[in-house]
């Protein structure tokens, strides 16, 4: 019985994460719209128009917390997500981030 409990808890410590499955802690980014997408203010970074999002909701959520989904009425054809962080409010496609708008600019594909 001893055994047992032994070999159990050695395969639970082994599913135990790593520091590399622990997810990144927000950096204090703010993101900055403009013509050509977003722009990681101060940093000379961006998050340009035609970016997977895969990889730019990920970060997006990580610093500015869970983008709220929007409904699709309205929308450009193609788009196949809107999501809204406060007001910054970013459309894509199955394949691209295409459009953002704000209470008084926009870029890209949006809905309206």
């Amino acid at each position: 019985m001893k055994a047992a409990l032994a070999v159990a808890c050695a395969l639970l410590a082994g599913c135990a994460g790593t520091a590399s499955d622990v997810a990144p802690a927000r950096q204090g980014v703010s993101f900055t719209p403009d013509a050509q997408g977003l722009l990681v203010t101060g940093t000379g970074q961006r998050m340009d128009f035609g970016r997977s999002p895969r990889g730019m909701i990920p970060v997006l959520e990580r610093e500015l917390g869970a983008g709220r989904a929007l409904p699709l009425a309205g929308c450009a054809p193609g788009i196949a997500r809107q999501l809204d962080w406060d007001g910054l409010i970013l459309t894509f496609s199955s394949e691209r981030f295409v459009g953002w708008k704000t209470a008084g600019e926009s870029a890209g594909q949006t809905c309206a």
